[in-house]
C-alpha cells in the first residue's frame, strides 16, 4: 500500500503523510454490524481515570469483528474492503452461503471475490481459520486464541504475523512479532497468513492535531514539572538526578518489569538480556 506526500501548501502538510485508499471499496458500513461507540476519556466505572492523555477525538462507529470466526464449514465470500476507524488494519465484509454477514481482518493476498472457510478440515491457505493442530510447521499466522474458545487475542493489528514453529501433543510454540517465544494449547484456533496494510507504521502525522483527531491528548514532561508534582520534577535546569525513570505516583516506568509471577508458558521473553 502506497504512502502518498501532498505539496505543502501549508506549513501543517509539510511533513505530513498519508496511507492511500485506493484498496477501499467502499466508505459505508454494514448497519447491522456497526454500534455507536461511547468515549470514555480514559475512565472506567467509577469514573477515575485510569489510562491518562485520553479525551476528544473523532466521531467513530465501533464495527463488529468476529474474532471467533463462528461461522464453521461454510463458505464466505469477501464483499468489501474497508477503512476501520478503531484499529490500523483493514477490515471485510464477508457474505456466507447461508445468508449471513461478519466482519474479519484482512489479510494480505487477498481481495474482493476471494473465498475463505473456517473449519477443522479447511485448507491452509491465507484467510481460513482452523485449528494451530491442523496447521503445518513454519506458516504464518494471525488472529491467534490465547485460549481455545475465547477469539483471536494474538497478532491483531496492521502488518503483524505469528511464526508456528514446533507442535506437540498438547502445546504449539509461536514466535510472537515482539519476537517473544511462547505456547499455547494446541487446539486454539488462529488464521493463516499476514495482516496486511504494513505500510501504516511508516506514516508521519506531521501535526499535533491529527494525533488530536484520533482522541490522544498532550502529556507533559515530569522535567518540566516542579518537584511536588514529579519525581522527575525540580532541580537548576535540566536535571534526571541520576534516577530511573519514574511514573509521577514514584513506579518504575520505561522498561520496570511489572509482572509479579513467572508464566510457564513463555519461554523467552522480548527482552531476554534483563
Amino acid at each position: 500500500m502506497a504512502i502518498i506526500k501532498r505539496k505543502p501548501r501549508n506549513p501543517s502538510l509539510r511533513f505530513q503523510t498519508f496511507l492511500s485508499s485506493d484498496d477501499i471499496t467502499t466508505t459505508t458500513p454494514h448497519k447491522s454490524l456497526s454500534i455507536g461507540l461511547k468515549k470514555s476519556g480514559g475512565r472506567n466505572a467509577y469514573g477515575r481515570i485510569t489510562v491518562r492523555h485520553r479525551g476528544g477525538g473523532a466521531v467513530r462507529r465501533y464495527r463488529v469483528i468476529d474474532f471467533l470466526r463462528t461461522l464453521r464449514d461454510v463458505e464466505g465470500k469477501i464483499t468489501t474492503v474497508e477503512y476501520d476507524p478503531n484499529r490500523n488494519v483493514r477490515i471485510s465484509l464477508v457474505a456466507y452461503r447461508n445468508g449471513a454477514k461478519r466482519y474479519i481482518l484482512l489479510p494480505e493476498g487477498l481481495k474482493v471475490g476471494d473465498t475463505i472457510l473456517a473449519g477443522k478440515t479447511a485448507e491452509a491457505k491465507p484467510g481460513n481459520c482452523l485449528p494451530i493442530r491442523a496447521i503445518p510447521v513454519g506458516f504464518n499466522i494471525h488472529n491467534v486464541e490465547v485460549k481455545p474458545g475465547s477469539g483471536g487475542t494474538f497478532a491483531r493489528s496492521a502488518g503483524t504475523t505469528v511464526q508456528l514453529m514446533a507442535k506437540t501433543e498438547e502445546y504449539a510454540t509461536l514466535r510472537m512479532p515482539s519476537s517473544e517465544v511462547r505456547m499455547v494449547h494446541i487446539d486454539c484456533w488462529a488464521t493463516v497468513g499476514t495482516l496486511g496494510n504494513a505500510d501504516y507504521k511508516n506514516i508521519s502525522w506531521g501535526k499535533a492535531g491529527r494525533t488530536r483527531q484520533r482522541g490522544f491528548r498532550s502529556s507533559v514532561r515530569g522535567m518540566a514539572m516542579n518537584p511536588v508534582d514529579h519525581p522527575h520534577g525540580g532541580g537548576e535546569g535540566r536535571s534526571k538526578s541520576g534516577k530511573h525513570p519514574q511514573s509521577p505516583w514514584g513506579k518504575g516506568c520505561k522498561g520496570t518489569r511489572t509482572r509479579k509471577r513467572k508464566n510457564p508458558l513463555i519461554l523467552r521473553r522480548r527482552k531476554s538480556n534483563k
